[in-house]
């Protein structure tokens, strides 16, 4: 427990301090939506390659993550069409459940996999990450499609979106990199070793920048719901899955890890375009960045 603790605090002390920060005004203007995007587009990217381009994974690692991380979230569906039947929520608002539950804070997870777990955690984390994005966002799409009153949503424009996607694009690009043992010139590693370096902090930061405290006013049933199957009831059903499959090692601690994440800030964006309850996200958001901070480190210390 006490290591978990070490790794985590880092993690949860840079997301506080940028919302401290933030509260503060400072350095000041558009800043840290500018950060957000920079981090986005470029820091990130830039860590995954130079990461994921010095791994030396076996090829079994990548077809035993795809199996935990499929088998994981059509279980939470499931689940999560089972918890509906129950409370019978309008549309928009099980949308925001649904996300509430499901999603992960792929910033938090790439920092608290490294911290934890170091390079080789790092990279199957990344990896990990490459894999539930997009069919995170294939499965947030049609059940948008299901419960919205905004008509069909358009099955192109998710997948633009997701093959654009920088983390995937860096992701793709590191295993290649890895794979075909190409290696970095010094003058190419001299470059990305710093921005890697910068990415994690920055990101934490920027997460913590955005959280909005004023949302949690309020908090409905909803909000408890989704929280405690995202940071309780999908890690527990990460590991038993895992048990059930005949899995161990590193590759369950990182699945386990993403599990227990709070949502993704990403989650209102889509909450927003495609007729959810955006408010509730955003509260669902913020509530579970925080709660995380108690959250993580005891199902962490039961599960691993």
């Amino acid at each position: 427990m006490s290591v978990v603790l070490q790794a985590l605090v880092p993690v949860f002390a840079l997301i506080m301090l940028g919302h401290v920060l933030r509260r503060l005004d400072f350095p000041g203007g558009d800043f840290w939506p500018r950060a957000e995007r920079f981090t986005y587009y470029v820091l990130f990217p830039a860590m995954l390659v130079f990461k994921l381009g010095q791994a030396r994974l076996p090829p079994s690692a990548y077809a035993d993550t795809a199996l935990l991380i499929v088998s994981m979230l059509v279980a939470m569906s499931l689940a999560l069409f089972l918890v509906q039947l129950a409370w019978k929520w309008r549309g928009p608002v099980f949308s925001s459940v649904y996300q509430g539950a499901i999603r992960f804070n792929s910033y938090v997870g790439l920092a608290a996999g490294g911290m934890l777990l170091g390079d080789d955690g790092l990279s199957l984390t990344a990896i990990a990450v490459a894999i539930m994005v997009p069919l995170l966002n294939l499965l947030c799409i049609l059940m948008f499609s299901l419960v919205s009153s905004q008509g069909r949503v358009s099955l192109a424009g998710v997948l633009k979106t997701i093959a654009s996607n920088p983390l995937i694009l860096g992701s793709v690009l590191g295993v290649v990199w890895g794979y075909f043992e190409i290696g970095f010139h010094p003058l190419l590693a001299g470059t990305l070793a710093p921005l890697s370096n910068l990415a994690l902090p920055m990101g934490l930061m920027a997460v913590g920048a955005g959280l909005e405290l004023s949302a949690l006013r309020g908090s409905t049933s909803a909000f408890v719901v989704s929280s405690v199957l995202k940071l309780v009831a999908l890690p527990l059903m990460a590991a038993g899955l895992a048990w059930a499959l005949g899995l161990e090692g590193l590759l369950v601690q990182v699945v386990v890890l993403l599990a227990a994440l709070p949502t993704a800030t990403s989650a209102y964006i889509l909450a927003r375009q495609l007729g959810g309850d955006a408010p509730l996200m955003a509260g669902i958001i913020s509530g579970q960045t925080l709660l995380a901070m108690i959250s993580i480190p005891l199902m962490l210390a039961l599960l691993w």
